[in-house]
């Protein structure tokens, strides 16, 4: 069995600002160390029920993030109140965050900011409000942390190399991506063994016959076992693999997503310190290495990734 990659990463379980604060890799200016995103837009908001007006998310993960409400004019009798939620997904689970209600604004203290420091664990967060009684004028913004230097481009790469060579190391997949994993023939048993690790699911089972025809297995005849490491494909009950005459060249091709999970949350924190680790030895390392991180060989930083290593017999 070999495996190719299909479809990689869509994120890294380090961000570049986590990457960069480990480094210890700041610009210096306040304008680069900063930025703002709306997650609700200033301007004038009409009533809206029980916080039924809901803002932006906003990715806030490895940064230190202020939540502002900026608030002008209020109605007559008008009130809002506002409060911060958050999430592992962007689009859905949100609950409301302990310690981010905002005092309600009335007419007697409008025309005034309110800053939240929000030192929760979420990727994202969002504010969702509720206007009472007249239409008010007021906006929240999310100020991050954002150093930017210009390295940025080569710690971006280092954080790809460096889980790269790690999920080598370990024999498994970090984040959420697609692989092919090619065989030359069908199991004696009733299973298939892709070894990168935890398996999320198979997209398809298919095989080339001497004919150079190719089929696709139906799904009813096999399962995946994602709780198996590494993770299995094995027929269901009474079903058997194809017998047919296999040409000679990977015939057989599985499909599958594999990985952790999608979020950098997903991958254990052991697994992401010894990341960063790595990340900054070989961005202070950048020539031949005389007394850098070697993972077999430091006994600390191979310690904390033991415990999600696959040896392989």
């Amino acid at each position: 069995m070999y495996a190719v990659l299909k479809t990689a990463p869509t994120i890294e379980p380090v961000t570049l600002a986590e990457a960069k604060e480990h480094c210890r890799v700041d610009s210096g200016t306040l304008a680069d160390n900063t930025s703002s995103t709306q997650s609700i837009a200033p301007g004038d908001h009409v009533v809206a029920a029980s916080y039924t007006l809901v803002g932006t998310g906003v990715d806030v993960q490895g940064y230190g993030t202020l939540v502002m409400l900026e608030s002008g004019t209020n109605g007559t009798s008008g009130t809002v109140d506002a409060k911060i939620q958050d999430s592992d997904v962007l689009a859905t689970g949100y609950t409301d965050w302990t310690g981010g209600g905002f005092t309600q604004v009335t007419e007697a203290n409008d025309n005034a900011t309110q800053e939240i420091q929000y030192t929760g664990l979420k990727q994202y967060i969002r504010v969702v409000s509720t206007v009472a009684t007249a239409t008010c004028d007021f906006g929240v913004s999310v100020i991050k942390q954002a150093a930017t230097s210009n390295e940025d481009d080569y710690i971006t790469a280092l954080i790809v190399a460096a889980r790269r060579r790690i999920e080598d190391w370990l024999g498994r997949a970090l984040i959420t991506q697609t692989w092919y994993f090619y065989y030359d023939r069908f199991p004696s048993g009733d299973r298939f063994t892709l070894e990168m690790g935890t398996l999320q699911s198979v997209t398809s089972v298919t095989y080339t016959d001497s004919d150079d025809d190719d089929t696709v297995i139906a799904a009813t005849v096999y399962e995946a076992n994602t709780a198996a490491i590494p993770g299995e494909v094995m027929l269901k009950h009474n079903q058997s693999w194809p017998t047919p005459t296999l040409k000679t060249v990977n015939p057989i091709v599985i499909e599958a997503v594999v990985g952790y999970g999608a979020t950098a949350a997903s991958v254990p924190e052991n697994v992401r310190q010894a990341l960063m680790i790595l990340i900054q030895d070989m961005y202070e390392q950048r020539g031949e290495i005389v007394t850098g991180t070697q993972l077999g060989n430091i006994d600390w930083l191979s310690a904390l990734l033991a415990p999600e290593r696959l040896w392989r017999l």
